[in-house]
């Protein structure tokens, strides 16, 4: 059995960013400003490990967690991790990873734990924990930024290609910046775009405190087209390490009409891939919402269906 141990809460937030720089599809779950924005909108608490395999450090893993009447009532909660340094992530150093998770916090009266581990399906008989199954495996889809422009141009799909030269041809005027302004726009729009058609997404509230801590270490990006003085679509990006998220987006009936999301998204790949970024998560798919699937299919992503939810 390959040696495993996790260390936690021994590297400063200086170690912990350098290790996560190096993480190939960093996961914003699994990022510091993700664990403040929980901290303060769900009193969560983190712990950070520093994971070694065989006694060399091999990769990192963000764990929240919860209690009441000291250790009696306990919750433990691992998103999307843990996230692997180069030359790790191997189908036994996952095995040895999560062995030694279950044996540092196993399940006992009084503890619920919450695993969603970034494992592929495939490897779903690696985990040693019971698996929940009426929840349906997250799907979501990476972008490879790494690549020149003409190629991402020619991997996304002939139909979407097309909106998006029309959109381009409109004169529509687009727009980059950080600000508190242009988040509160996007959000109200989204927020009642999210009430008529009654779909799941984080809340108005976490996504401000998420853009409170990502803001000052240059980790927030929202886009907005303009057709004349008018904002009539946007987007919201929120980059980790190498990678970023696609967190939100909303687009009106004029930004419809000129397909305006497909500017945004494509102008946004392009200039997150200026600031360093390699890898794209644009965020979870699912059979119900098919015109969102389809939209996100069609920039050529690579689909990744996750192992499941575990306790």
């Amino acid at each position: 059995m390959t040696e495993c141990l996790i260390e936690w809460n021994k590297l400063s937030l200086t170690e912990w960013d350098i290790l996560f720089q190096q993480v190939r599809r960093s996961t914003l779950l699994q990022s510091y400003p993700y664990a403040q924005a929980a901290g303060a909108c769900y009193r969560q608490r983190a712990r950070w490990g520093l994971i070694r395999i065989e006694g060399v450090p091999a990769g990192l893993v963000q764990m929240l967690e919860a209690g009441l009447f000291g250790p009696c009532l306990h919750a433990v909660m691992v998103d999307r991790g843990p996230l692997w340094l180069p030359g790790y992530g191997a189908p036994e150093h996952h095995v040895a990873f999560w062995t030694r998770f279950d044996k540092d916090f196993p399940r006992r009266w009084g503890r619920r734990r919450r695993i969603i581990p970034e494992i592929e399906q495939p490897f779903a008989m690696l985990m040693p924990f019971a698996a929940v199954s009426h929840v349906k495996p997250y799907q979501t889809l990476w972008l490879d930024l790494s690549g020149a422009e003409t190629d991402l141009r020619q991997g996304l799909d002939k139909k979407w290609r097309n909106a998006l030269s029309k959109s381009e041809r409109s004169g529509l005027r687009l727009e980059w910046s950080d600000s508190e302004e242009a988040l509160s726009w996007l959000l109200l729009h989204h927020e009642v775009h999210r009430a008529e058609k009654k779909f799941h997404a984080a809340s108005p509230r976490f996504v401000r405190l998420l853009a409170r801590y990502c803001r000052p270490r240059g980790e927030m990006l929202v886009g907005r087209v303009f057709c004349g003085d008018d904002p009539v679509a946007g987007v919201l990006f929120f980059r980790h390490g190498q990678s970023a998220t696609y967190q939100l987006g909303w687009s009106g009936e004029a930004g419809r009409q000129y397909n305006a999301h497909h500017l945004l998204l494509w102008q946004g790949a392009l200039t997150l891939q200026e600031r360093g970024v390699r890898d794209l998560d644009l965020g979870g798919i699912n059979e119900e919402a098919e015109g969102v699937r389809l939209f996100k299919q069609g920039m050529g992503g690579e689909s990744v269906i996750l192992s499941g939810l575990y306790t």
